[in-house]
């Protein structure tokens, strides 16, 4: 069984050596160990570094693509080199390398297909209240919408089975931890998690400058992913509000008119009965779109199958050659 360890890196030549030397050679279980990084357009050394680290592989992208895209094309890139699986750590030396075994056992022994490793988000020291707050509640948010039990949703130390990698198409731009968990929940492959530790802070976070940024940009993933992954639901709830802001007008519009003898209630309420009209519209235009969105779900869903056998057949001729 063949193991390769990716770490995407962007401006990592400070750190990449402690990340490199943290990372274990030999995990029961597993026949081979290699470690790939993954240079996101780095304008230092990192490509240079890792070479002198003696890295087995190293993936250039040229330009600064993101986190999502060099995480992204790290799977391929392990595939197409023999990876039964693989493991995401990051390039600025935050998890521990001794936990990669704990990650990769429950797959090794049949029982996992996706592993994330959950820090103690409540007894992290560097992260202040606001964002342990924000951490939890991204993270319980993941887990309704993944299916999965996941503790720590935002974790990017987390283990790949093959079937895994296959079946993992990414489109966030932004990171490709949310995307991940809610692609193997709702594609009913087991997901598990295990308690890890964390190193000391090397540098401030570049997927986003503060708490307000992170919050909005987490949002905004968060509900592109429920679009993208549960339209129905998402429209069927927005169908919900708008049609029931319109029973509150009609009920008012009716007591008034009917109930209260008030004989201006024509001229009157006029505006109510257009907001009422305006509010049902969009109430059934909400559900429609819901109906549309579920159709584009299964087209896509489709796609992804088609894709995921092309892959499986690909990937297996480069193996075995």
């Amino acid at each position: 069984m063949k193991l390769i360890i990716q770490i995407p890196c962007f401006n990592e030549e400070n750190t990449l050596p402690e990340v490199i030397r943290d990372l274990p050679n030999l995990i029961a279980g597993i026949d081979e160990i290699e470690y790939l990084v993954i240079d996101d357009g780095s304008k230092d050394r990192t490509s240079a570094v890792a070479e002198e680290l003696g890295v087995h592989h190293i993936l250039k992208l040229g330009s600064n693509r993101g986190l999502a895209y060099a995480f992204s094309s790290g799977l391929n890139y392990a595939l197409e080199h023999g990876a039964d699986i693989v493991v995401n750590t990051d390039g600025d030396n935050q998890y521990q390398g001794a936990d990669i075994a704990k990650l990769v056992q429950p797959i090794v022994e049949g029982k996992s297909d996706l592993v994330v490793g959950s820090r103690n988000i409540k007894g992290h020291q560097e992260f202040g209240l606001t964002k342990k707050i924000f951490q939890m509640l991204g993270s319980w948010t993941l887990r309704k919408i993944s299916k999965t039990e996941v503790r720590d949703a935002p974790s990017g130390f987390r283990a790949f089975s093959r079937e895994v990698c296959l079946r993992i198409f990414i489109y966030s731009k932004f990171s490709y931890t949310m995307e991940t968990l809610i692609q193997a929940g709702n594609s009913n492959l087991r997901v598990d998690s295990v308690e890890i530790g964390v190193n000391p802070k090397t540098r401030e976070s570049r997927l986003f400058g503060n708490i307000f940024e992170h919050i909005y940009k987490s949002g905004f993933t968060i509900v592109n992913m429920f679009l993208l992954y549960r339209p129905g639901k998402f429209f069927y709830w927005v169908g919900n509000f708008f049609n029931l802001v319109a029973l509150i007008l009609g009920v008012r519009y009716f007591y008034l008119v009917f109930l209260t003898n008030n004989i201006d209630a024509e001229r009157t309420y006029i505006p109510s009965l257009i907001l009422l009209s305006i509010t049902a519209f969009w109430g059934v235009l909400s559900y429609l779109l819901g109906v549309l969105g579920e159709i584009m779900k299964s087209n896509r869903k489709l796609s992804e199958e088609v894709n995921y056998n092309q892959r499986k057949i690909l990937f297996k001729q480069k193996k075995e050659d």
